[in-house]
């Protein structure tokens, strides 16, 4: 009783909880959407889209069309966090379908203007030796190629593309990448140990600078079945994955138009009858696999096959 009175009293706007305010609207939507002995044809988020307002600090509105890409992280870590979550893979149900592991390999990489008194004195100091750090991953974040400058000779935009497994070789733990601080250059190299049951693809479509936003319109070609993400992995690493590493793409999230006043639509698998639709506020329609592959692709969600 004494150590119960020891805690400080909180009120209901307190951020924690703001964020059991999310779990529980989040619950309810949930259970409304499966409950098999709903009358109703339709399911309203109202209050659940209310409670990311007031839980986000208003940075993410009804009233306002937000950005995908920063949604689905920020809303997985309030979940996880509401549920009581902590660094632990078990901690939360969050975690233990979405969390993998890698490791980053980084080194720190030599000015080019440096000289060679410079150079073996940088090699003596160890500073830029490789360096290793294991890291957490609730998303993969992969990069496009940049589209071409210049139109063909027939005065027509050329639509880039590129394969599923080209950008996805950033995570095979041998390409090096060059990365740039405000002071450094870094090479890196990410080498994933542990594949989760639920794979989050964020392909950076968006660059933005001082003056605007760019958006890369490169289709990215991707199978949406038998996906081996084993492929990426050490033969060690891929014997400790006993429950396999080959994914089906499961949900798939488009941006279409320009940057400022484009919309998103989501192309979902529905597992009873292996149709795919495709939907955007109140509309549903059903669309063929083949076209999935043709749209610009910009967050996707894959399942380990059991």
């Amino acid at each position: 009783h004494r150590d119960l009175h020891s805690f400080p009293t909180r009120r209901s706007s307190d951020l924690g909880d703001q964020s059991f305010l999310l779990v529980t609207r989040f619950g309810e939507l949930i259970r409304k959407l499966w409950n098999p002995k709903n009358f109703k044809a339709h399911v309203s988020p109202h209050e659940m889209l209310q409670s990311v307002v007031l839980c986000s600090k208003k940075k993410f509105q009804i009233t306002h069309q937000g950005d995908a890409g920063a949604f689905l992280p920020w809303f997985l870590n309030s979940l996880h966090l509401a549920l009581g979550g902590t660094k632990k893979r078990n901690s939360s149900i969050v975690y233990k379908n979405f969390l993998g592991t890698m490791k980053i390999h980084s080194k720190r990489m030599l000015p080019a203007d440096a000289g060679a008194f410079k150079t073996k004195e940088a090699e003596q100091s160890g500073e830029y030796d490789w360096k290793v750090a294991e890291s957490p991953f609730l998303f993969l974040t992969s990069e496009l190629p940049p589209p071409p400058l210049f139109k063909d000779e027939l005065h027509e935009n050329i639509i880039p593309q590129v394969s599923l497994y080209n950008i996805l070789s950033k995570f095979n733990g041998v390409t090096e990448n060059e990365y740039k601080t405000y002071k450094d250059n870094f090479l890196k190299r990410f080498e994933i140990t542990q594949l989760p049951r639920f794979i989050i693809l964020y392909i950076k479509r968006f660059t933005k600078n001082t003056f605007f936003v760019e958006k890369n319109p490169t289709i990215v070609n991707f199978p949406v079945k038998s996906i081996e993400f084993g492929d990426l992995l050490t033969p060690e690493v891929k014997a400790k994955h006993k429950e396999g590493t080959t994914y089906d793409l499961m949900a798939n999230i488009v941006h279409d138009g320009k940057p400022d006043t484009g919309s998103y639509k989501v192309h979902v698998l529905h597992k009873g009858s292996g149709k795919w639709y495709e939907m955007s506020d109140l509309y549903c329609t059903e669309i063929l696999p083949q076209m999935i592959t043709l749209t610009e692709a910009y967050i996707q969600v894959y399942e380990r096959r059991d």
